[in-house]
């Protein structure tokens, strides 16, 4: 069975591990190989995701049997609206489509009205096979961005939200 727990420090190196491990399968056709070291370097160092939780970011996994399938990061309040921001959900490639990723956004939803918030609100890059997930869980884009984040890069996302 799977469960989702709150993650600590402690969680901090199987949260990369699945980063490295999912990024390149999900990101791989979309991505420069430069880009996608770039980013997993600054979004997925120990120092950038201790630094996520200082500031306000929590992160769950999903688990079975002490075996780490998947995370989230999201936090509440996002901007200083009753809104909760997803910023991170990635599964195990070999894990996805088993209801692993509608679990981890069911638990962040429930604690999202436990906290206050109306919505969910997550970026999504614009090419990635997710949006479809996304839809089906009930999201709606409503944004269209491009964020730089050095040496020439963009992210390329739509904003998505779910009114709950």
């Amino acid at each position: 069975m799977i469960h989702i727990v709150k993650a600590a420090v402690v969680d901090l190196n199987s949260i990369t591990e699945i980063a490295h491990k999912t990024w390149p399968l999900t990101y791989g056709e979309i991505l420069s190989p430069a880009q996608l070291e770039y980013m997993l370097n600054a979004f997925y160092s120990e120092e950038a995701l201790r630094a996520n939780m200082k500031n306000g970011h929590e992160f769950i996994l999903a688990k079975e049997d002490n075996i780490c399938l998947g995370f989230a990061s999201f936090e509440y309040h996002y901007q200083n609206k009753n809104t909760t921001k997803i910023h991170k959900i990635y599964i195990l490639p070999e894990t996805q489509g088993k209801g692993i990723g509608k679990l981890l956004v069911e638990n962040i939803k429930k604690r999202a009205i436990v906290n206050g918030s109306k919505s969910l609100l997550l970026n999504v890059n614009r090419f990635n096979k997710a949006i479809g997930f996304y839809h089906k869980m009930g999201f709606k884009i409503i944004q269209e961005i491009d964020i730089e984040i050095g040496l020439g890069y963009l992210m390329e996302d739509y904003v998505m939200e779910l009114k709950i």
